[in-house]
């Protein structure tokens, strides 16, 4: 996967704002908006069930040459050979270390996103392990993880100065705070996307970020 891919809008999935049987439609309207990435985050629906929703939405995205990224389900993403796999933190709720990301890396060969938090040296060994992209936050407040802490937003032009990898911001993002993040590569967003319009949330949200 080009690095020009990774870049945009990225929308990242919840169970409560995003029902599965309306996460489809509500995919389509995402893209429709102008998302140029897609997360399924989903920790609670079974695997077997997930699984099929993965193909389906994997689908929806390839039509659009969207990548479909799947959060956390290691063993599924390589069974399912998904375009992308996200990982965050391990069973024991702990950042990857770089031993347990070198292994994901050589299992799955997809594009590789990390979440690094607010931690350079979490980013230095997911770039080591060889991530294709890396992400940072909490970046402001999130009613989607209230528990998250915020990050120093410097920490973006602290990695340019020393990657090119494409860095992800996330955290509660929204149209009055998404243009403090001129050196983020990717936005990722959840409720700012899912509530309410989805079309024209999208389109909001880039013009507040390139204005």
């Amino acid at each position: 996967m080009s690095q020009k891919n990774l870049q945009g809008i990225y929308a990242i999935s919840d169970t409560e704002l995003t029902p599965n049987a309306s996460l489809q439609t509500m995919l389509k309207q995402a893209i429709q908006g102008g998302i140029t990435l897609f997360q399924l985050r989903d920790k609670t629906t079974p695997k077997q069930e997930l699984s099929l929703l993965c193909q389906k939405l994997a689908k929806i995205c390839a039509s659009h040459n969207i990548p479909f990224i799947l959060n956390d389900h290691i063993s599924l993403a390589i069974s399912l050979q998904t375009q992308g796999l996200h990982v965050g933190k391990d069973e024991n709720d702990k950042p990857y270390s770089p031993q347990q990301l070198r292994h994901i890396r050589a299992q799955f060969r997809g594009i590789l996103g990390v979440s690094c938090y607010g931690d350079l040296e979490l980013a230095h060994n997911a770039i080591e392990a060889g991530a294709d992209y890396i992400a940072f936050g909490s970046c402001f407040a999130s009613q989607t993880k209230p528990q998250a802490k915020t990050i120093d937003l410097e920490i973006f032009k602290h990695t340019r100065a020393f990657t090119e990898i494409p860095l992800c911001a996330i955290g509660g993002i929204n149209q009055q705070n998404i243009s403090k993040l001129k050196d983020a590569t990717m936005i990722a967003c959840v409720r700012s996307i899912w509530s309410g319009d989805i079309v024209k949330n999208v389109q909001q949200l880039l013009r507040a970020w390139k204005s």
